[in-house]
């Protein structure tokens, strides 16, 4: 069992990540833990592992678990051996075995008899029989790496596992192992993932706010579909703020109106009786008075509608308050853009493929690639744009403007601010209004055109970069999107997926999200 009860986080520089959270995972539970990037969901796992210290709470559980990051650099120096913390143990099996039974070697060892024969057994089942417990870290592909820690659930045995995205960079068969390991173990599980077929595997799901964490008994879609009952409240309560707020301000007209009647009847009466200069003074006070009373009266009762409205308005999901805008106008479905007879490509004398390629893509298709790790997807994509040549074959190439956005966003320049990013792609000449009027669209307010672009997360990078696509004249023929949906959470990858559903122009997608796929309705695929 594991209990966290008021857990908050302080970064050095003095800023509460979140405060006073907690939950409780029994024995056996399945849970997913969701919420926006940058909520520090990464940062809770850390501290339930021991890697970071909280700034206040409690955390009870009754055994260490074990942790699978979500980046694995800082591990490119060890073995795997190393990495997995049993090097001593293995090490000290082998030279027992080989006779020499020191009282240090049994200690180490700690009657852990099966350790090489859990370590096989793991290995195998991650499909990592090649590799050496001696091998370097850095020698293995991201996927291999991933495969390692998860490896290390086998061998360790533990009675509760962490685990940070851990299907990020797997390839289809490698998530088909996870799924299947998922579904078949008994250990507790805490998992923060974006893998929607992942999270629908799951009993349970935690969703993390900066100030509390809210429990939905089911997996992602039963959470999706509680989620969208609040969002419609939601909206409902926006949309009564709304009409309470238009009703407030014409309340203030009104009462201001038929005050300055009263007021001008008043002083026309006034005047009509003679009244002395000293007194209309006074009474025009009184009656200035009056209403200044009123305005001040409708003023606060308006800024308090207001300020609620600000609220429930900021509370609901970002894709509900973006507008995209893609010109879609000069794209013409069915025109070739792209064709490819019997090409390969060769590094040295060996082909890539086995077999060589043909197909066609059209205006208007949606297409994956697919292929497992090192199967020569990035080639395929640099011969589409033209920045390879195939070395059989031929290629031809109609398509007038490709783009190519990797799970980086490396199209955008680190060193710009946002404002002077999204100038880079105004090639239609926008007047300084408009770009900024686009930029609020996309979620960035005055207060973030400043902002560098290297201090910027997944999912606003992923913002910017679709900003920047609405405000170049040249609506790109071909859009290409490599892992698109790595560094994203759930809300990030509902905006791609409803600005990616806009656009009419053709798409090809190298992901391994199935779920993404099928809502961006992939119609074609390209298998190597």
């Amino acid at each position: 069992m594991l209990i966290l009860q008021n857990i908050s986080y302080q970064h050095e520089n003095k800023d509460m990540l979140f405060q006073n959270i907690g939950f409780t995972l029994n024995n056996h539970d399945k849970t997913a833990l969701v919420g926006n990037n940058g909520v520090g969901k990464s940062t809770l796992l850390k501290i339930i592992a021991g890697e970071l210290q909280p700034f206040s709470g409690q955390i009870i559980q009754n055994a260490k678990p074990y942790f699978v990051p979500q980046l694995f650099g800082q591990f490119n120096d060890l073995t795997i051996a190393e990495a997995l913390q049993i090097k001593e143990k293995t090490a000290s099996l082998k030279e027992i075995l080989e006779g020499v039974v020191t009282e240090e070697n049994l200690q180490l060892l700690d009657d852990d008899w099966t350790i090489e024969e859990r370590c096989n057994e793991a290995l195998s089942y991650w499909q990592l029989h090649d590799l050496d417990l001696n091998q370097k870290m850095e020698t293995l592909s991201g996927g291999q790496k991933t495969k390692v820690f998860l490896a290390g659930i086998m061998i360790h045995e533990p009675d509760l596992v962490l685990l940070d995205e851990p299907s990020n960079h797997l390839d289809f068969a490698g998530r088909t192992l996870l799924y299947d390991f998922i579904k078949s173990t008994s250990i507790t599980l805490l998992i923060v993932s974006h893998d929607r077929t992942l999270l629908n595997i799951l009993n349970k799901t935690l969703e993390m706010t900066k100030n509390e964490i809210s429990v939905y008994g089911g997996g992602y879609d039963f959470y999706s579909e509680q989620k969208k009952v609040e969002n419609n409240a939601l909206e409902q309560d926006v949309q009564s703020k709304e009409k309470a707020l238009k009703k407030a301000k014409e309340k203030e007209r009104e009462s201001i109106e038929r005050q300055n009647k009263l007021d001008s009847r008043g002083k026309k009466k006034q005047e009509k009786s003679g009244v002395a200069r000293i007194m209309m003074n006074t009474l025009r006070n009184k009656a200035e008075n009056s209403s200044s009373k009123i305005k001040d009266v409708h003023a606060e009762k308006i800024s308090g509608i207001s300020e609620d409205l600000r609220q429930l308005r900021s509370s609901l999901p970002a894709i509900d308050q973006m507008k995209f805008g893609f010109n879609n106008t000069s794209f013409l479905k069915g025109k070739t853009l792209f064709k490819a007879s019997e090409i390969n490509y060769s590094y040295g004398e060996k082909d890539l493929w086995n077999e060589s390629l043909s197909f066609e893509i059209l205006s208007g298709d949606r297409l994956v690639i697919k292929g497992l790790n090192g199967s020569g997807k990035t080639t395929l994509i640099k011969i589409i744009l033209g920045e390879l040549n195939p070395t059989k074959g031929q290629i031809t190439s109609l398509a007038k403007k490709a783009i190519y956005i990797d799970q980086d966003y490396s199209l955008l320049n680190q060193n710009l601010k946002i404002y002077e990013q999204a100038e880079i792609f105004n090639d239609s000449g926008l007047e300084e209004h408009d770009i900024k009027m686009r930029l609020n669209r996309f979620l960035f307010s005055r207060n973030d055109w400043d902002k560098p672009c290297n201090a910027l997360s997944g999912g606003e990078r992923m913002r910017l970069m679709l900003c920047c696509l609405t405000i170049s004249d040249e609506a790109s023929e071909i859009i290409i999107l490599d892992e698109p949906t790595n560094n994203l959470d759930i809300q990030n990858i509902e905006i791609l997926t409803a600005a990616i559903n806009e656009y009419q122009g053709t798409l090809i997608v190298i992901s391994h999200d199935q779920s993404f796929l099928e809502q961006i309705n992939i119609g074609k695929s390209i298998s190597l």
